[in-house]
């Protein structure tokens, strides 16, 4: 399950990360501009999920997360994990744009999760933001590299890639226009929409993201909400509603990733976006001994002091 959202966290994430009562064993949370308190997150992720998961990795790039927990039994079959970032400002040391990428093995398979933050404006930025992510994310370095890739793309190179997070991806009609649009659809038919969409231009033309896949959205637009309610852009800027937010997902062997759901979260309104999620079911093939694994670590201390918290509120 992979999870995306900005700002402050809500004090209440059981819509957003338990939707269904079935078990996941893996949960990757990407957050944009999050809450100045990393360490906070992370203890409110552990008491929300409960005592059968536990903190593989977390790592961010200014207030860019990236959070995994996995089902405890299977945290002794994940490899080490290998992480870097890529920032995409002007100037470096502005940490607001970019991105993080995590890699590690589940059995035999490899695995790597991007979650970015890409630049506001011109459609040509965002595709020049992709290039810079892909060529400059060093990945893999301790896990052994079975794909046979000497390209620069870094997607290339594990056997499942998830790529999320706020792409500002923007619908290429005037705020108008939209509205009229918003006002016509009927049940979750968003083609109307999705047809002025910029991601999905720059991705058939193969300006961006070649080989990756994205389920059918069937959500009304994600941006920009006055914060606490459900209406769109009231201020003068009066943003045009989009689908900036999204999960794409690529694959080495056709039919190895399968879309059990794709959804936006609308009860969680303590950001100017509307968090988006995903849940897959992937096939893995068998570990191997050159793997490196992680020996069953993980973070204790943010363990116990969940499980406390969730403790103390029954």
């Amino acid at each position: 399950m992979f999870v995306y959202f900005e700002q402050d966290y809500p004090q209440n994430l059981e819509d957003l990360l338990l939707p269904s009562d079935d078990t996941k064993d893996i949960y990757v949370i990407g957050v944009q501009e999050g809450c100045p308190n990393r360490r906070e997150w992370e203890i409110k992720l552990q008491e929300t999920l409960g005592p059968h998961y536990v903190l593989y990795h977390s790592s961010g790039l200014g207030v860019l997360y990236l959070t995994i927990f996995v089902r405890r039994e299977l945290n002794w079959f994940c490899s080490e994990v290998e992480h870097t970032h890529v920032t995409t400002r002007l100037f470096h040391y502005v940490k607001t744009k970019g991105a993080l990428g995590v890699a590690f093995t589940v059995f035999g398979t490899s695995f790597l999760f991007i979650n970015s933050h890409l630049r506001f404006g011109a459609v040509n930025k965002r595709i020049q933001d992709y290039k810079t992510i892909t060529e400059g994310l060093r990945l893999p370095q301790i896990i052994p590299e079975r794909i046979n890739s000497n390209a620069l793309d870094v997607t290339s190179r594990f056997d499942r890639v998830f790529w999320f997070g706020d792409l500002n991806f923007q619908l290429k009609e005037d705020r108008k226009n939209v509205e009229s649009l918003l006002q016509k659809i009927e049940g979750k038919d968003m083609s109307s929409l999705l047809k002025h969409d910029h991601l999905n231009e720059a991705k058939n033309n193969g300006s961006i993201f070649l080989g990756f896949k994205e389920h059918t959205i069937d959500f009304l637009p994600t941006y920009k909400f006055d914060i606490g309610t459900d209406t769109y852009d009231t201020s003068v800027k009066q943003r045009i509603p989009s689908y900036t937010d999204r999960v794409l997902f690529k694959s080495q062997c056709e039919g190895d990733v399968r879309v059990l759901r794709y959804d936006s979260c609308p009860v969680l309104k303590t950001s100017d976006h509307r968090p988006v999620f995903g849940i897959f079911e992937v096939k893995i093939r068998p570990g191997s001994d050159d793997i490196p694994l992680a020996g069953g670590h993980f973070d204790r201390k943010i363990y116990v002091t969940g499980i406390r918290r969730k403790g103390q509120k029954k």
